[in-house]
C-alpha cells in the first residue's frame, strides 16, 4: 500500500545516540527486557493495522512498575519517543512505531495482583489478557464484562488506551464503565494512582481522561476493574431477515421500546456466509442479514424479553427465529461471531472499519456503505454491534494490487465521514491511531482539537507519547 498516511520526522539528536541509548536501557532493565537488533525488532514494526509498519529504535520490556518508571524518567530526560504497546492487535495502527521510537511493551506484566469478591473488584497488571480475567473469577460465579473480539490476546492496558468494547457491552458498557482505578507512570516517571476499588472517586475525574486516551497521557501499568455476578441464564437467538434495512430498523424498533438484551450483533449475508463455513454454527444461510440477539435472566424473564423482541422482529417481516437449545449450541454461535474477522482473513485481505452511528440511521448507513463500497469496485462485508450502532465494515481488497489497496483506504474513509454526517462518530472501540487521525477535522473544529491538544501537552509537553497518533500533525504547534 502507499504511504497516504504520514508520520512525524524521526528526531535526528535521538537516530544520532542510538548506541548509547541502547546502553543507557541496559543498564535500566534485565537482558530479557530489553530488545534492540534489528531482526528481532520486525515483531514490533506494526500492529494489526499491517498496512503501515516502521522499525522501532527498541524495544522495552519491563517487569514492574518500577522498571516502567525508570523507562520513562530516562525518555523523558532526553526526548525520546516512547510508544505504549499491549498484545499489539490495534486496528487502528495505534501501537505503530517509528524510527526513534522506543516500544514500551508490557507483555511481561501478566499477574492478577487482588481478587476481591467483596468488593467485587480485581487488580491486575496491565498485561493481562482480557479473557484471563473472566477465566479468573469463573468458577466462583463471575465475569469480566468487556469482550472484544480479540479477548483471547488483547490485554486490559491496551483495552484501556482505547476504551474497548465488545459483543456484550450494550447491556454492561464498555471499558470505561467497568473501570474503577489505575496506577499511571507520567511522562517523567512520577507514579500516581488514580480510583480504587470504590464505585466513585474524589477529585476530577482524571480516570475517564485517561480510559481511550490511547497512550498519549500516561502508562498505564495495573488496573482495578468491576467484577460482576454470572446471570442465571442467557439464551442466544438468531434472527434472519431478507435485508439488511430490516435487520437494522428492527434494531432500533427493539431499543426504542425499552427492551435491553445483553447483545445484538449484525451479519449480513457476505459475512454470515463468511463466517458459518469457519464456525460451522448453523447461521441461515438463506436469508440476507442476521441478528444474534442474547437476553438472560431468569426462564421466565427470558422469555418474556423474547417474545416481545420476536413480536417486533416481524413487524419487520423477519424471515428466521431460531433459539438456542443447548450451552453447545451457543458457544458455537458466539464462536462464529467472534471469529468473524479471523474468517475473514481466509477469503481476502481486508480493512476493518469502526464507526458509530446513532440506532435510527443504521438502515441508511448499511445502504450507503454498500453504495460506497461497490462504487470503489470492491465488496463489503458487514458485521457489527448494532445494539449501540458501533459499525464494523470488512472492506475486501488485494493487498498485493496498490490501486486496489489505495480504493480500500479511500473507501474506508468515505464510510467513516458517513458515518459522522449521519450524527455518529469517527470511532467506538477500536480508537484513532494513525488511521482516523486526518479524519479528526471532519468529526472537530479547530478550536475543540486544540482544547484536546492542549490537555494532551498538560500531561506530556514535549510529545513524546504516541506522538504520530489521534491529532493531525498540522496544526499542533498553535496547541
Amino acid at each position: 500500500m502507499a504511504e497516504a498516511i504520514s508520520f512525524l520526522e524521526p528526531r535526528a539528536d535521538v537516530l544520532a545516540r542510538r548506541g548509547a541509548i541502547v546502553a543507557d536501557l541496559t543498564d535500566l532493565l534485565a537482558p530479557e527486557c530489553l530488545i534492540h537488533e534489528p531482526r528481532e525488532l520486525v515483531p514490533f514494526e506494526t500492529d494489526a493495522f499491517v498496512s503501515y509498519r516502521r522499525l522501532p529504535l527498541a524495544v522495552a520490556l519491563p517487569r514492574s512498575t518500577a522498571e516502567v518508571a525508570a523507562v520513562m524518567k530516562y525518555c523523558h530526560r532526553y526526548g525520546i519517543p516512547v510508544v505504549p504497546r499491549g498484545a499489539g492487535t490495534s486496528l487502528s495502527g495505534g501501537a505503530i512505531p517509528q524510527e526513534d521510537a522506543v516500544v514500551l511493551g508490557l507483555s511481561k506484566m501478566n499477574r492478577i495482583l487482588d481478587i476481591d469478591y467483596a468488593n467485587r473488584t480485581a487488580t491486575v497488571q496491565a498485561g493481562v489478557t482480557n479473557l484471563h480475567v473472566s477465566e479468573s473469577v469463573s468458577a466462583d460465579g463471575f465475569f469480566y464484562a468487556p469482550d472484544p473480539s480479540s479477548q483471547l490476546a488483547c490485554t486490559i492496558g491496551g483495552n484501556i488506551g482505547m476504551n474497548s468494547g465488545g459483543a456484550h457491552c450494550l447491556k454492561y458498557g464498555v471499558t470505561t464503565n467497568n473501570l474503577l482505578g489505575v496506577k499511571l507512570v507520567l511522562t517523567d516517571g512520577t507514579v500516581i494512582d488514580l480510583g480504587g476499588k470504590a464505585l466513585d472517586a474524589a477529585g476530577y475525574d482524571l480516570l475517564g481522561l485517561v480510559c481511550g486516551s490511547e497512550g498519549q497521557l500516561g502508562i498505564v501499568t495495573e488496573a482495578t476493574v468491576r467484577l460482576i455476578a454470572k446471570p442465571e441464564g442467557a439464551r442466544p437467538v438468531l434472527f434472519g431477515f431478507d435485508n439488511s434495512e430490516e435487520a437494522g430498523a428492527c434494531v432500533a424498533d427493539v431499543i426504542a421500546a425499552g427492551i435491553v438484551p445483553v447483545a445484538i450483533e449484525f451479519m449480513d449475508k457476505p459475512a454470515i456466509e463468511i463466517c458459518e463455513a469457519f464456525a460451522k454454527a448453523g447461521y441461515p444461510l438463506d436469508v440476507e442479514a442476521l441478528l444474534i440477539v442474547e437476553v438472560e435472566g431468569s426462564e421466565a424473564e427470558m422469555d418474556d424479553m423474547l417474545a416481545s423482541i420476536v413480536a417486533i422482529a416481524r413487524t419487520h417481516k423477519v424471515r428466521t427465529v431460531r433459539e438456542c437449545q443447548s450451552a453447545t449450541e451457543a458457544a458455537l454461535i458466539w464462536k462464529g461471531r467472534k471469529s468473524a474477522f479471523g474468517a475473514t482473513g481466509r477469503i481476502a485481505d481486508y480493512i476493518c472499519m469502526d464507526g458509530t452511528v446513532p440506532l435510527s440511521q443504521l438502515s441508511y448507513v448499511l445502504k450507503k456503505t454498500g453504495e460506497i463500497v461497490e462504487g470503489y469496485g470492491l465488496r463489503v462485508a458487514n458485521v457489527f454491534h448494532a445494539g449501540d450502532g458501533n459499525m464494523h465494515p470488512l472492506i475486501l481488497f488485494n493487498a498485493n494490487d496498490a490501486e486496489d489497496a489505495a480504493k480500500a483506504e479511500a473507501a474506508g474513509n468515505d464510510i467513516l465521514r458517513l458515518c459522522v454526517d449521519a450524527g455518529g462518530c469517527l470511532t467506538g472501540e477500536h480508537g484513532v491511531g494513525i488511521e482516523k487521525r486526518d479524519l479528526m477535522r471532519h468529526q472537530y473544529a479547530d478550536v475543540d482539537l486544540a482544547q484536546m491538544m492542549s490537555v494532551r501537552a498538560a500531561f506530556d509537553p514535549g510529545w513524546i507519547l504516541n506522538p504520530s497518533k489521534v491529532f493531525p500533525l498540522d496544526g499542533r504547534n498553535a496547541a
